[in-house]
Order: C-alpha cells, then sequence, then structure tokens
C-alpha cells in the first residue's frame, strides 16, 4: 500500500519568520521595545505587515523570541563550561566561565546590536525579564555561584558567595559596557582572540586572589586556621583552551 506523500517544509514562512526575529532584535536594540514598531519591522524583513500576527501573535511575543533566539544561539557557541570536565579544578572553571563569557560579548560573528538589546532590557526592563532571568541568567548564576562556593572552601556565607559571583560577571561586563570609554582612553585596547585569552587570565587570577581573600576572612571570623595555598592559587592556575 502507497504511503500518503508528507506535506513538505514551508521554507519561505520559516525564512520569514527568521528575518522577523533578526529584523526585530535591530529594531529593538537601536529604539526599544516600547518604542519599537510592527510596521517598521515587517519593512525591514521585508514581510507583509500582518506578518508579526501571523507567525507571532503580537510584538511582546516577538520581543520574547527575538532575547530567547540571540542568548540561546550565543550559549550554544560558548557554553558555560567550553568542553572543561565537571570534575576539572574549580580555578579551570572559573575561567572556562569567564572565557565563555567574554567570548560571547566580544563575538566578531555577532551583530553589533546584540550586546545593545540585552544592554537595554537590563536598563529598561519589560515584563520578558522575567523569563530571561528564569531560562537564562539563573542557571549560569547557579553555575558560577557552585565554582564560588567551592574555592571560597567548606560552609561559605551565602552572601559572600553573591558578592564574589558578581564581582566576576562585573570585571566581563565592564570591558563591554565601558567600552566607548576604553577605547578613548587606551586606543590601544582590542579585543583580539589573543587579547581576550590574556584578559581572562587576568580575571580569572584577579578574581581567584580575591576570593582566596575572602576564604580567609570568613575563617578567621569563624576562628578557622586560614587555608595554606592549594590549586586555587593564580599561580597555579592553566585552564586548557
Amino acid at each position: 500500500m502507497a504511503t500518503a506523500p508528507q506535506p513538505k517544509c514551508d521554507t519561505s514562512a520559516a525564512q520569514t519568520r527568521q528575518a522577523l526575529i533578526e529584523a526585530g532584535g535591530a529594531v529593538f536594540a537601536s529604539v526599544g521595545f516600547h518604542n519599537a514598531t510592527v510596521r517598521e519591522i515587517c519593512r525591514r524583513a521585508g514581510a507583509n505587515i500582518a506578518a508579526v500576527n501571523y507567525h507571532f501573535g503580537d510584538k511582546d511575543t516577538l520581543y520574547r523570541e527575538v532575547l530567547a533566539y540571540f542568548q540561546g544561539r550565543a550559549l550554544q557557541k560558548f557554553p558555560l563550561d567550553l568542553g572543561v570536565r565537571p570534575e576539572a579544578p574549580a580555578p579551570e572553571r572559573l575561567r572556562a566561565f569567564v572565557r565563555s563569557f567574554l567570548l560571547r560579548i566580544f563575538d566578531p560573528s555577532s551583530d553589533a546590536w546584540h550586546g545593545k538589546l540585552i544592554s537595554r532590557e537590563m536598563i529598561d526592563p519589560t515584563s520578558a525579564l522575567d523569563a530571561i532571568v528564569v531560562e537564562r541568567i539563573r542557571p549560569q548564576a547557579q553555575h558560577l555561584g557552585g565554582i564560588v562556593r567551592e574555592l571560597l572552601g567548606p560552609q561559605p556565607d551565602a552572601e559572600v558567595v553573591r558578592q564574589c559571583s558578581f564581582s566576576v560577571v562585573s570585571q566581563c561586563l565592564f570591558y563591554h559596557h565601558c567600552q566607548p570609554v576604553v577605547s578613548r582612553l587606551f586606543p590601544e585596547q582590542k579585543y583580539s582572540p589573543e587579547q581576550i585569552e590574556k584578559l581572562a587570565d587576568h580575571i580569572t587570577s584577579f578574581s581567584l586572589a580575591a576570593i582566596q581573600a575572602c576564604s580567609r576572612r570568613g575563617k578567621e571570623a569563624k576562628g578557622l586556621p586560614a587555608q595554606k595555598k592549594s590549586a586555587a592559587s593564580p599561580r597555579r592556575l592553566r585552564a586548557p583552551r
């Protein structure tokens, strides 16, 4: 008995949907969610004015899809562990996290507006931020927090874990958010692959030294003996690339 032919995938519809995501990202990054218009997004995508409603239902859903798409693509290309094994020493895993973060924000194959899009959402949050935190940011925070907790030693204070984690991320974000200022202060500062590796080394070593200091201070406050130099020492850091 002959099998009924399967319907072909509507590549045209898929292409239109993707074009709307690309165009939507550029428009949202340029003028923000509230000032973005469906008409302008459709114009840039070369689509009918009704295309957003057809593919996404409304502008809000398109915006959420845009954020999820580009964040997901970046993490797929540069995962948090960058292939470093879960059982690897904590300093190596910390460097992998830092390096992944830097590679994502300085990815030359990524459109310049990708970072601006996320920055806008952080500065002027929409209802989409809750989903971003649950689906993207919280897993990253938990991943980094686990590494920091291990570096701090047994039973670290939860607030210290948060502060150290925020400090690590803040160092990475500085080079992106303050890039216009940095480029004017230090025109020689570039973000080539080689420089990103050096920057990952610096942020990791700097963070390890600070985390060790926090660990010693916490143990002294509890009357525990200070930990001697261990694998967490910046001098012994060399993660695989």
